[in-house]
């Protein structure tokens, strides 16, 4: 049997999650850097419906307004590439949200491709914490996203790849307090997801910047 174009070089897609609370510059400029020098055909943002490992210790913003702000996030990438895919199978689904499941269902929905987790340096680290890890493992190759110079990874016994970049040092946690403390947020949030959190109220922001 003569081995196809499509055979020899798989689709190759990438799973970016996240509770996206808020989206901000740091997401965005790891989306891109990932879609551009890891060559994928399609890159989803999978947001979170329940990340139990941190509502088990604080509350976060209901689900829909972290859906809108993520699809604002999307918005912004660079057009007519097409293969950024905001998705909510998390949320349609329901309870907890399990990596496990969703690299499941991923794989089910793209036979044949390499599926890529990209992961910054705080959630690899507590990958064996995860909800049956080893089926992550089984299921997608992990890539570790760092700032340059950059240490951390997952634990021992996990096999990844690493992609350093010139990514902006940035927190979704800043960002809120910086939005309840009437800071200016600048460049850090991207002005389609600032826009949704001012009209929304979200985080303590009103009106316009």
């Amino acid at each position: 049997m003569t081995e196809t174009a499509a055979d020899s070089h798989p689709e190759r897609i990438g799973v970016l999650g996240g509770t996206f609370d808020p989206p901000h510059g740091g997401h965005a400029a790891a989306a891109e850097v990932a879609v551009e020098v890891l060559g994928l055909n399609l890159l989803y943002l999978v947001v979170a419906n329940d990340p139990w490992q941190k509502t088990a210790d604080s509350a976060i913003t209901p689900v829909e307004d972290r859906l809108a702000m993520t699809r604002a996030l999307a918005e912004g990438f660079s057009p007519g590439t097409g293969r950024f895919v905001v998705d909510d199978r998390e949320i349609r689904r329901g309870g907890p949200s399990y990596m496990a499941d969703t690299l499941l269902e991923l794989g089910a929905a793209h036979p044949g491709a390499e599926l890529l987790l990209l992961l910054g340096t705080d959630a690899a680290a507590l990958l064996d914490t995860w909800v049956r890890p080893d089926e992550v493992r089984e299921r997608a190759t992990i890539v570790v996203m760092r700032r340059s110079g950059q240490s951390g990874g997952p634990p021992p016994g996990w096999e990844f790849e690493e992609l350093e970049a010139d990514l902006p040092e940035v927190s979704s946690s800043d960002m809120r307090s910086r939005y309840a403390a009437g800071t200016e947020v600048g460049v850090l949030v991207p002005a389609r997801v600032d826009e949704v959190i001012r009209e929304r109220g979200l985080y303590g922001a009103r009106g316009s910047a």
